[in-house]
């Protein structure tokens, strides 16, 4: 693309929004407390009007070791992911605004700004840290929770996006050395730095087998910070693999495998929140499967459901915190009949969830049929059935099951009451999203980075997922009692890994420290050794501290005195 060059004015006025989030978290441990809480709100509005105010252009240049940074890369593919970037730090921090806790509202702001700082990156080295500052802020959004569970969880989070950052900032480094650019564009195939940063990205992108941190951390993190994770780190990662890797076609099959390895886990768990976290996984698939595919249609389709699915998933992580804040409860098994007392939480839960599963008139259904269809038009028969039979999962685990056994199914005794307003706001603007979009997708289409010539409403579109999800659903009620929450743990295959590194650590532990030992018991033995030999010469009755005889003496005097003679002529 042609970006615009800023004259001298243009660059004063340029002003960053992940700056004014950061400021913001900045400022917000030294307000009163009595106006935090509209801090929390006029920030990210005002993060949100500076990013509707970007005009196409690189900005923010910077000369840093001899390197030219740019900052600010608007165009049409980052302002994609910036405007619901900003849009859902709005409806975030509404339902996050009965938090007394600064330090998740500053790491939540710093989490947000860090996003924004990197999907408006220009170069490979801004990119790097703002994708490391991601790490460091969002990480305090799971131990924040203050459990055993989430701390270990937060750990392993860190440990594995560390190895990520690593594995970015020795791309980078190397990219540099081989091409002595550090811009941010589709990276040379032929390259080390590209196989580098590629499995950088798709740690963040939870591709499996790296995906198990999420999983892992989404359900131990805040119930507020959890909303927050739901929409940025995965999705960051889906936009620089738009940026870097379009085209690649090994993604496209990662990615359809993701579609049925997080559908299939969600079906499998118990806990609502890490059947929203599996659902990321597969969700994100079909965005990693049509960067893949690499077509112009495949790319729009990748750019709308990352828009969608930041308000959908959003929404329906709102609705699980809502029932856990007022019950205490995150397991299937133990919830029911919530409908009664939380109305307003299930039918916002429900836009959600119909919302992700594909159904006509909501979002999901105008962008995920992008990415089926770009499969079709490009004659990808298989993925293409791989991708719309997912769907089907999807709505058996999230519009079925979940919302069954939380909301309906049997009364578990629970009365707790409605969620509080502020969070039913929240829910509520994110529903809206998710159903105006759903009847008027134009207005996104416009927002996608390439001109889109394809309607989701045609009648063959509309009847294949009806007739998919009306199949599902007659199958969920006829296996009922097949499908219900169980209390019990899926071994994930990060179990393999998990317990063989932990064993392989342990004998390598054990193999260094026996080395070790062996090595310092066979030094003490030669260093014994020699002392006994110096002492046996050196000692009182040693050679060298008998008697000499008066000849002997004489005799090393003498060539003592013959040596000093010999050099001291040859220096005259």
């Amino acid at each position: 693309m042609n970006h615009r060059q800023p004259s001298g004015d243009a660059m004063i006025e340029w002003l960053h929004p992940a700056l004014v989030l950061l400021l913001g978290a900045g400022l917000l441990p030294l307000l009163p407390s009595a106006v935090r809480k509209a801090w929390l709100v006029l920030v990210p509005l005002a993060g949100l009007g500076v990013i509707f105010s970007l005009s196409p252009g690189e900005f923010g240049r910077i000369e840093f070791l001899g390197m030219p940074l740019v900052t600010g890369r608007v165009d049409e593919l980052s302002l994609v992911f910036a405007y619901v970037f900003g849009i859902i730090l709005v409806i975030g921090m509404t339902f996050a605004l009965h938090l007394k806790d600064t330090v998740q509202h500053v790491a939540a702001l710093a989490y947000a700004g860090s996003a924004l700082g990197a999907v408006l990156a220009g170069d490979l080295v801004t990119l790097y840290v703002f994708w490391e500052l991601m790490v460091i802020t969002s990480v305090w959004l799971i131990w924040r929770r203050g459990t055993d569970v989430s701390y270990l969880s937060g750990m392993r989070y860190l440990v594995i996006h560390a190895l990520g950052g690593v594995l970015l900032l020795a791309g980078v480094i190397v990219y540099y050395q081989t091409t002595g650019s550090i811009a941010f564009d589709q990276i040379e195939r032929s390259s080390v730095a590209f196989h580098l940063i590629l499995v950088a990205f798709l740690i963040n992108a939870a591709v499996p087998p790296l995906h198990a941190w999420l999983s892992d951390a989404y359900p131990e993190a805040t119930i507020t910070g959890a909303v927050f994770m739901s929409a940025l780190t995965t999705k960051t990662a889906v936009y620089v693999l738009m940026r870097g890797y379009a085209g690649v076609e090994v993604l496209m099959w990662m990615g359809a495998i993701m579609t049925w390895y997080g559908v299939i886990y969600a079906v499998l768990a118990n806990d609502i929140r890490r059947i929203l976290a599996y659902h990321i996984i597969s969700q994100v698939g079909y965005m990693v499967c049509a960067v893949g595919m690499g077509t112009t249609l495949a790319l729009n389709g990748a750019a709308a459901h990352a828009f969608t699915h930041i308000l959908y998933k959003a929404l329906l992580f709102m609705g699980a915190g809502a029932v856990i804040y007022m019950t205490g409860k995150s397991k299937l098994s133990e919830l029911g009949g919530l409908y009664r007392t939380m109305p307003w939480t299930f039918l916002l839960f429900m836009i959600g969830a119909v919302s992700i599963s594909g159904f006509p008139l909501f979002s999901g259904f105008v962008s995920k049929t992008i990415i089926i269809e770009a499969a079709a038009v490009d004659g990808r028969g298989l993925v293409y059935l791989m991708l719309l039979t997912a769907g089907a999962g999807t709505f058996l685990s999230i519009g079925l099951k979940l919302a069954w056994f939380t909301f309906l199914d049997h009364d578990a005794g629970l009365r707790p009451r409605e969620a509080p307003p502020h969070m039913l706001i929240a829910m509520g603007l994110a529903a809206a999203f998710c159903f105006l979009i759903g009847i008027v997708p134009g207005p996104l289409y416009a927002l996608l980075p390439a001109p889109i010539d394809y309607d989701a409403w045609t009648l063959a579109h509309v009847l294949k997922e009806l007739q998919l999800l009306l199949f599902t659903g007659l199958a969920f009620f006829l296996l009922l009692r097949f499908v219900g929450g169980k209390p019990k743990i899926a071994l994930d295959v990060d179990w393999l890994y998990r317990g063989g590194g932990r064993r392989l650590t342990a004998a390598i532990r054990d193999r260094v420290q026996a080395t070790n030992r062996s090595a310092r018991e066979q030094f003490m033995a030669a260093l014994v050794l020699w002392m006994a030999r110096v002492k046996k010469r050196h000692g009182r009755d040693g050679k060298l501290a008998r008697t000499w005889p008066t000849g002997s003496m004489a005799f090393w005097v003498a060539v003592l005195l013959a040596s000093l003679l010999v050099f001291g002529i040859r220096q005259h």
